[in-house]
């Protein structure tokens, strides 16, 4: 996926102004709001339990190399293999190595992340390996050849009449005049056409939510059942997971899925929980008979130390984005690239460049939300602010903001200078705006703002004038 967050406005804009997409986000946004919030709500200890997942991602952090060398000593204990691999390339590559050792034709995919973020569809399809997306949503979007615009719903932005639009046209060996009563007749269709492929795969590629070191595990969670049937089936199951997905122990694993489904779905618990320690023993009845972890840094530890350490607490449950009132009315495609919304628009920088990825911290109300739904309580806005930081020290930012944020510095430092200009600009402004009554159509430096609706004119006074003078008279 070639990242188009440099146009991140020119892509806002599109997305503001179409329909299907704005019907999608405001009939599913409502539902994530509810029920994370009734879920939380049934959980009295909820609050505790964040503060014990930040804590126990910030200790994983502070010795992260003792507890990948244990997990890694534990998976090739139980029989697994760990390759290790610094870049998207290193990633790729390893997994088309075990792809073509075992001669695979057809591999099927659970919902994953890290594939999307080193492209890997492309490249299997690219050496003659044909990826099948087994996620319902990740199946779809691959029949659009779209990428996800959500990290948990990945096909999010999508409606109704879209999925049977696309499985009309995608699936022309079904009668084309068939009926699509109620969501169930779209499942009964994609489970039909998937079945086929679980059973023809040679090799089954799953995410992992966690990693444990303890016993060298890997743990997916799933509402549908695919990813069981991705990493039993095949001969030869790939985990792809990220370094910062450790975690040390078995305990502490049960106590991140605790706050994982609650605050990603509602859910007190997904429908499937999976736990995956190397392939099948002689007692097993089934599974893989290889276990292999492409383990991808990505750039991830030069962020270790750095102000963006907070962010590898994250959990992936996209909290946060469901409550961003920016990703609610732009989607997720207008980001650009695999991580949207706020989490989103402090990785991504991490990953790409902030040279690339420049607007995204800036697309954002500072509302705080974010952080104040994030599971372990990352700050989100905090970082954003550290990249804007850094936007503005590689002078990425356009020369007409620098300028305009040098002269508000200037006059900053300055109070008496800054009490009369403001002074003297609301008293302007409030005289003109009486002549027009009450609202300005057009205002230099607030184009922006007046071409879509007007701007309300100051009374007159600056907020602090008017509290001083309130001051006085209630003195009196």
């Amino acid at each position: 996926m070639l990242p188009t967050s440099p146009a991140f406005k020119e892509n806002a804009a599109r997305a503001l102004q179409e329909e299907r997409l704005q019907k999608a986000l405001a009939r599913t946004k409502p539902q994530f709001h509810t029920k994370r919030a009734k879920a939380v709500a049934a959980l009295p200890e909820f609050e505790q339990i964040r503060d014990i997942g930040r804590d126990i991602k910030n200790h994983t952090l502070q010795f992260l190399d003792h507890y990948l060398e244990t997990w890694a000593e534990n998976v090739e204990r139980a029989g697994g293999h760990v390759h290790w691999c610094p870049t998207a390339e290193d990633a790729r590559a390893a997994v088309l190595a075990i792809c073509q050792r075992v001669g695979a034709r057809i591999v099927t995919k659970g919902k994953s992340m890290i594939s999307e973020e080193i492209a890997l569809n492309d490249y299997l399809e690219r050496h003659g390996i044909t990826p099948v997306e087994t996620d319902l949503g990740e199946y779809i979007l691959q029949l659009r050849h779209e990428p996800p615009s959500h990290i948990i719903g990945p096909a999010f932005h999508l409606n109704r009449e879209d999925w049977e639009e696309s499985f009309r046209k995608s699936h022309t060996d079904l009668p084309p005049d068939r009926v699509f009563r109620e969501r169930r007749d779209i499942l009964t269709e994609a489970r039909t056409k998937l079945r086929e492929r679980f059973l023809a795969a040679d090799v089954g590629i799953t995410g992992a939510n966690f990693l444990i070191a303890e016993t060298g595990t890997s743990v997916i969670v799933t509402n549908e059942g695919n990813g069981d049937l991705t990493q039993t089936l095949p001969r030869v199951h790939i985990v792809l997971a990220s370094i910062e997905k450790v975690v040390p122990t078995l305990e502490d694993a049960t106590n991140m899925l605790r706050l994982l489904a609650r605050s990603a779905t509602g859910q007190d618990f997904s429908v499937y929980t999976t736990f995956s320690t190397g392939p099948r023993r002689p007692e097993d009845p089934d599974g893989p008979e290889e276990y292999h972890v492409i383990l991808l840094d990505n750039g991830r530890s030069s962020m270790l130390g750095s102000p963006f350490q907070d962010m590898l607490r994250c959990i992936r449950c996209a909290a946060c984005m469901n409550h961003c009132p920016v990703y609610n009315v732009v989607g997720g495609h207008a980001y650009g690239w695999v991580y949207p919304g706020p989490m989103g628009a402090v990785l991504t920088p991490t990953l790409i460049g902030i040279d690339q990825a420049g607007h995204l911290p800036n697309a954002s109300t500072f509302c705080g939300r974010c952080e104040s739904v994030c599971p372990v309580r990352i700050p989100l806005p905090r970082m954003m602010r550290h990249w804007r930081e850094r936007e503005f020290e590689r002078h990425l930012t356009p020369s007409f903001a620098r300028t305009n944020l040098r002269l508000w510095g200037f006059f900053a430092r300055h109070p008496g200078l800054y009490r009369l200009a403001t002074r003297a600009g609301a008293a302007l402004l409030g005289w003109l705006g009486k002549r027009r009554g009450g609202r300005f159509t057009a205002l230099p430096l607030a184009g922006a703002w007046t071409r879509g609706r007007d701007f309300p004119a100051p009374e007159g006074e600056t907020f602090f004038a008017r509290y001083q003078r309130l001051e006085r008279s209630h003195a009196l």
